[in-house]
């Protein structure tokens, strides 16, 4: 039955979540309780009497806020779907977009294909998709944010202004050709930069990761950005007086050298500092604990800088449906890059095919890629359960060699399992030494925040915005020897640590006025399910998705958005605009 306008008002609550644990995110231990949700916000915790217009039974549950993911790239997403999947799948309620330098805004008209062609290569959001999904009613970065907040969603966003966009908006194709900018160019980005935030972005970002190119292997356009103008960004945040400056440092070299330009940025803008910390596959294997050792100093200093880190490593998949796989790059395979799938393994169960196949060698006007490419050697295989921890037995080129077989050839047969739909786990950054021994060191710094899920992006490659589910499976439910995270310092983790970090203390915590983003979790039903492929983008493009099991309800401001991970329709979730503070 419908209910009336005089039910309404005579309910004193619109959600009465009752006798659940209550996990404040705030790291204090769990109790027993009720927790009503009035207008949006919380209104009561402990035993709560009245009448509620809903109620759900959490007995035997934990009740958390809901999380806030700092690091995501839903900067197109968010304009062409409501649901911002897979991150509103793990429990996310606030997503942060705009990380690494790239994104859509500010963009001149001239401009949108270099943005596009940066997107591509840089996150893995194929041209297609964004051709046809992105509408393009906007030009300064103002007015995307406007465009954004006519959006409805399942979950809160909020953004940040990209280094790259903003340079090439500023210097056009002498941004693209990095060229050094005058000084008219910094004036103006300093400008825009305070422009941005007083509009509402959340802060600024740069990548200084050589990675980071476009599918031609074109380096993105802050990358070779000397100091000048990192620190004329700085100065917008310092004239704005708000914000926070996110950066993805150079991954390879001295971190000494790297922390310490980073630390005088922070310095310049006066306003927090985040940036990406990895253990890395290669070079020096102590350079995350230089950069540690230098962070601790700074924070000691008074610096309020953090470093992201994921919970467990960033892995690469591979598959034939996917963006990369051993003969992705091969000539004779690239006649079959966009061909069905069942197609693709027609063609490879040929016996001719695949000796002329496995005689040839990838090629490719990128290195990044053929260098992905070339590290599915170091893959495994990944099953209904995935095992982000393999053993190094199982590794493709271990296998083979005990097999008496080329890795190529052993991958090969493992890529047409599955009808071809079978996925390779190739765990590079934070997995050196084949355990999680750095990655339980990151996450138990005091200067470090849970992040770097990449929801959003790199939808052939990567399917990390699950991060949320894997560190509470792994970290407080079956964490192992001396590495348990208590439940209640994993939350907070999870939840206002980053929400403080990047200025939003009106969530990521349960207490009385607080937005009423929150979790039901049964920590015990908790599992996630192997990634899988769907093609639902626009134009049919491709992504990966992955299950979670254990998520009784997730609500945002108050509505249930999700019941047993089923989305219910309801679609609460708006942009946020500029720093928050709790309600009084």
């Amino acid at each position: 039955m419908r209910e009336t306008e005089r039910e309404r008002n005579m309910a004193d609550f619109d959600l009465v979540i009752r006798g659940g644990t209550i996990v404040d995110g705030l790291g204090n231990p769990g109790q027993v309780a009720d927790l009503a949700i009035r207008d949006g916000r919380i209104a009561a915790i402990g035993t709560v009497a009245g009448k509620s217009r809903e109620e759900i039974d959490a007995t035997g549950r934990i009740v958390t806020p809901g999380f806030v993911d700092v690091h995501t790239h839903y900067d197109g997403q968010a304009l062409w779907e409501s649901r911002l999947a897979p991150s509103s799948n793990h429990g996310v309620t606030t997503a942060v977009m705009g990380n690494c330098g790239v994104g859509f805004a500010p963009c001149k008209p001239d401009q949108r294909d270099m943005l596009v062609a940066v997107m591509e290569g840089v996150e893995d959001v194929p041209e297609v998709v964004m051709t046809e999904g992105l509408p393009w009613n906007w030009e300064t970065f103002p007015e995307y944010l406007d465009a954004l907040d006519a959006r409805e969603l399942d979950i809160d966003i909020a953004a940040q202004l990209p280094h790259s966009a903003l340079r090439v908006y500023v210097m056009g194709e002498r941004a693209a050709d990095h060229e050094p900018p005058n000084a008219d160019d910094l004036v103006q980005m300093r400008a825009l930069t305070t422009e941005a935030i007083r509009a509402g972005a959340l802060g600024v970002s740069t990548s200084r990761n050589l990675m980071h190119r476009t599918k031609a292997g074109e380096l993105a356009p802050s990358l070779h950005s000397e100091e000048d103008e990192l620190t004329a960004l700085a100065g917008g945040l310092r004239d704005a007086a708000d914000g926070v400056y996110q950066i993805i440092p150079r991954v390879m070299g001295p971190a000494k050298d790297e922390f310490a330009l980073m630390r005088r940025l922070a310095e310049a803008s006066g306003r927090p500092l985040s940036y990406s910390l990895l253990q890395m596959p290669a070079g020096d294997p102590d350079e995350w604990r230089v950069s540690l050792d230098a962070l601790a100093e700074a924070r000691k200093d008074g610096l309020p800088m953090h470093a992201q880190v994921a919970p467990r490593p960033v892995g690469m998949l591979y598959g034939l449906d996917l963006s990369f796989h051993p003969f992705a790059l091969h000539p004779s395979f690239r006649p079959l890059l966009d061909r069905p799938l069942a197609e693709k393994v027609a063609a490879m169960r040929d016996p001719a095919f695949r000796a002329r196949l496995l005689a040839e060698r990838p090629e490719d006007s990128n290195p990044v890629s053929l260098a992905t490419v070339k590290a599915c050697r170091f893959a495994y295989p990944m099953g209904e359960t995935p095992d982000y921890e393999p053993d190094l037995a199982d590794r493709i080129d271990n296998r083979a060699a005990a097999l008496g077989l080329t890795p190529e050839e052993y991958a090969y047969d493992l890529l047409l399992e599955q009808e071809g739909r079978a996925i390779l786990y190739q765990p590079g950054a934070n997995y050196r030494d084949g355990n999680f021994d750095a990655v339980h060191a990151m996450l138990s710094h005091p200067g470090t925040i849970v992040g770097l899920a990449d929801g959003g992006a790199h939808y052939g490659m990567i399917c990390d915005a699950s991060f949320p589910t894997f560190y509470l499976k792994r970290w407080v439910a079956n964490a192992k020897g001396d590495q348990h995270i208590p439940l209640e310092r994993a939350i907070a983790a999870l939840t206002s640590e980053p929400a403080d970090m990047i200025g939003l203390g009106d969530r990521g915590r349960l207490v009385l006025g607080a937005k009423a983003d929150l979790n039901i979790i049964d920590l015990d039903a908790l599992h996630l399910h192997a990634p899988t492929v769907v093609y639902d983008l626009p134009a049919g493009g491709r992504r990966l998705r992955q299950r979670a099991d254990g998520y009784v309800a997730t609500i945002v401001s108050g509505v249930v958005t999700y019941r047993g991970g089923t989305p219910t329709g309801a679609l609460p979730g708006r942009l946020v605009r500029g720093t928050q503070r709790l309600a009084a």
